[in-house]
């Protein structure tokens, strides 16, 4: 599978089939019959309910935002030309929590929530990298572990702030930080917001390729690093920041896609990106449809389907990439 359009068609067909898969199972009778009856117009209104009032917004949200988590994390791997970088490992997913949950105990909603999640994601990432740069040079390994930390400190955070909220709101709280795709009624700003970054890595494709060479290099290349370097920040912390307030902490869907779709025979970003939306969309969509038929008609957060998946898979990049300077 090393032919660009032929991943890509792959990835599409496979991200159809998971959106019918969502749609077609559930714990309620609707499935494929149901669907058959909508289309020859005899389907009653609670099956029409179901089907497209219930099961399709949820799994486009699933898909708009694995799409989002898995370009932002392409974007990530390139700033810090490092496999494991995502917007959960590096705190970003964190940093967006922590504001859109202190906005929301604070009454806001809608667009207040967006924005203090944005600004958040933005100001975290922007902490890791001035926490790494604080002797005046930084390594990726550096900036990964000063990620971490700072997500742990979100993490910290967080715990106090569920301490602090009333009972009535702490339960729906937690199910939304571990990821819950429950409450979501309407996809389309979480589905604009991962086109926008199609479109956006798209056209920074040929830039993310000179980029990932290496800053230096890049430079000597004629390209303006710290101008790109903003925008590559800007974007992928609005991806991140959007994805927190639709479903809240899904981690590791942002590490594991690109690298993977790399190794599957996407090399450069015109491929990646693309390809890392269509892989990210379908994995998050699977995961939310176990989520929720796996112990129905209880439900399971999805962050804890991807963490089972993302995990050992996190374990096995680490050990790659161990191997690789250990040889070097």
């Amino acid at each position: 599978m090393k032919s660009a359009p032929l991943l890509l068609l792959t990835l599409g067909g496979l991200g159809i089939g998971s959106l019918l898969l969502a749609l077609l199972v559930g714990s309620s009778a609707a499935g494929a019959g149901t669907l058959l009856d909508w289309w020859s117009g005899t389907a009653g209104p609670e099956a029409i309910e179901v089907l497209f009032r219930l099961r399709l917004p949820r799994a486009l949200a699933a898909f708009g935002t694995g799409a989002a988590l898995a370009v932002a994390g392409a974007l990530m791997q390139v700033l810090l030309r490092n496999p494991l970088a995502d917007p959960y490992v590096l705190g970003t997913s964190s940093g967006a929590a922590v504001t859109a949950l202190g906005a929301m105990l604070l009454g806001a909603s809608g667009l207040t929530v967006d924005v203090a999640a944005f600004g958040g994601a933005l100001g975290s990432t922007l902490l890791v990298f001035g926490l790494a740069r604080s002797t005046g040079t930084w390594s990726t390994d550096r900036l990964l572990l000063t990620g971490i930390v700072v997500a742990a400190g979100w993490s910290a955070v967080v715990s106090l702030m569920l301490a602090i909220s009333p009972d009535t709101k702490l339960r729906g709280i937690i199910f939304w930080l571990m990821g819950d795709f429950a409450f979501v009624e309407q996809p389309g700003s979480i589905l604009l917001v991962a086109a926008i970054g199609v479109v956006g890595g798209l056209l920074l494709a040929r830039t993310l390729d000179v980029l990932g060479t290496g800053d230096r290099q890049a430079a000597l290349l004629g390209l303006e690093v710290r101008r790109t370097r903003v925008l590559v920040y800007a974007l992928g912390s609005l991806l991140t920041a959007v994805a927190v307030t639709t479903a809240g902490v899904v981690g590791f869907v942002g590490l594991i896609v690109p690298h993977f779709i790399r190794l599957a025979g996407g090399n450069g970003h015109r491929t990646v990106i693309p390809a890392s939306a269509l892989a990210g969309g379908t994995l998050l969509v699977v995961a939310d449809t176990l989520a929720r038929t796996v112990l129905a008609p209880q439900q399971l957060p999805v962050g804890a389907i991807t963490a089972a998946v993302g995990v050992p898979a996190f374990l096995v990049l680490l050990r790659r990439a161990g191997g690789g300077r250990d040889r070097g």
